[in-house]
Formats: structure tokens, sequence, C-alpha cells
């Protein structure tokens, strides 16, 4: 059985992860949509060098989650995994869990390193790329307990995914897990849409860091993830060639040949 392990974030909320493997601690944050399982096609690699503190994010699996959300609290619900650790760990993250874990670096000095997989900031004087209404529809869907409408809007009008790949989608098991998530995908679609990134906010953060993007995924991901490097001292881009949004399960082994030697490297 995993060992599932909980904190408490800053305003009280419980904050749970699964533990696993054995070495120095590896905070992991995923994206919007899923759970602390989504890291599976990179998980049983990573355990050889690491222990994993593999976080569910508020609002979705054992984690609890407050009366309003505010992305703020994301980054203290960070804050307190990572400094529940004996020793400052390294920090590995995904899509909206990357931005997460961005904010969390302003706020404490527990972090060693991290791996920041295309945070899907909003550029300068620009949203993302959605319909005007996409957050009012699907607040519609989940009132008429429609969470497979939710995440396949989500699926088809932010990740660009076709009919036929949605309904492939469907037939796998993290789509049960999407469903239970979907009440938390609108809130993330509009904060992901108007939260502003702040460069001068990290100007005090010395943290070596890693972006990963796609050679596949939109060229947004590749501009915010660009922003957010150079907001950083001394951070770098690589690029996973043949790969989108998700390399940990399309290709794991491209996922780790650039993540793991940054990690394991000496700083």
């Amino acid at each position: 059985m995993p060992a599932i392990e909980t904190v408490r974030s800053k305003d009280g909320t419980p904050i749970a992860y699964e533990r696993r493997g054995h070495g120095p601690p590896l905070v992991m944050v995923h994206g919007s949509t899923v759970d602390h399982t989504r890291w599976g096609g990179v998980v049983s690699k990573l355990a050889e060098h690491f222990t994993l503190l593999m976080v569910d994010r508020r609002g979705r699996g054992e984690s609890g989650d407050g009366p309003v959300y505010d992305i703020e609290r994301e980054f203290e619900d960070v804050v307190a995994v990572l400094e529940s650790t004996e020793v400052p760990a390294f920090l590995l993250a995904h899509s909206y869990g990357a931005i997460c874990s961005l904010g969390a670096s302003r706020l404490t000095a527990r972090i060693a390193k991290m791996v920041l997989y295309e945070p899907p900031l909003a550029l300068p004087g620009q949203g993302l790329s959605l319909a005007a209404d996409l957050v009012a529809r699907m607040d519609r869907l989940l009132a008429a307990e429609d969470r497979d409408g939710v995440v396949a809007a989500f699926m088809r009008e932010l990740i660009g995914l076709s009919d036929h790949e949605i309904e492939n989608m469907r037939r796998t098991s993290s789509w049960a897990v999407r469903l239970a998530a979907a009440h938390t995908i609108p809130r993330e679609v509009a904060v992901a849409n108007t939260y502003r990134f702040r460069a001068e906010s990290l100007s005090h953060v010395r943290v070596p860091t890693l972006f990963l993007v796609g050679s596949r995924s939109p060229a947004h991901f590749h501009e915010a993830s660009a922003m957010a490097s150079r907001a950083l001292a001394g951070s770098q881009v690589e690029t996973l060639r043949g790969q989108g949004h998700a390399a940990m399960s399309t290709g794991p082994r491209i996922f780790l040949e650039k993540a793991l030697p940054f990690l394991e490297a000496n700083s």
C-alpha cells in the first residue's frame, strides 16, 4: 500500500502526498485535471534516486480544500511540503503545478533545485488562447453534474486534442482521476488566464532551475518558459524532442535523460 502522509498548509488545509523511494527528498507537484498519480511513467526510476513526495494538490485526492480558491494558497501548500523535509528538497512540477512551484520559490529557502515543465503563464499583454465563455460553460456543466463534459472541454479547447483523442483518453484509467478533479478545472483555467507573472518577484531567488518544453508543444509554452527562465538567475531551458505537454507518459526516457542529470549534478 502507498504511504500517504499529510502536512498542514499555512491556512490549516491538510495537504497529502505519497511517499516512495529512497534518497534525498524530491517534491513532485502535478498539473491540472489530475492528482499525484499523474507521474506514473517516471516514478519507478526516480524512486531509485530520491525519496519522492508526490503531492495531491488541494481539492483532490487525500488533500483538503479551502472555502475560497486563491492560487497564493497553492504556493503555501508547496512550501508546507518542502518545509516538512529534514533537508532542502528538490522540486519537480508540471504545468499549473509549475506555476505553483514558481510561486513557492519566493516564499522559502528550502528548495535545492527545481525542474519545471511548461508552466502555462500568461504572456505580457495576453491571456491564454481560449474562448471568453469557457469558464462559464465549464461552471454550467459542473452545475449539471456533467464532469465528463468539463474534462472534455478542457482537453479540446486548452490542450487541443481532437474528439478521437479524447475518446481514446476516456478508455484509460486516468480518466476517472480527471473526472474526480473536474471541480478544480474551471478555477484553474480562470487563474491561468488572469494570473500575471512578475519577474521582479523572483529577483531574490537563487535556485538552480531547469525548464523543460516539448518540441511539439504550442509556442505559448516555449515563450512562457523562456520568460520565467529569464527571471531566474542561472536557469536554463531544455527541449524534449518529439514530445508535447505530457512527456512523463509519452516519452519518459527522454524526460528522465534531461531531468535526472540536472538534479544529480553538483551545483
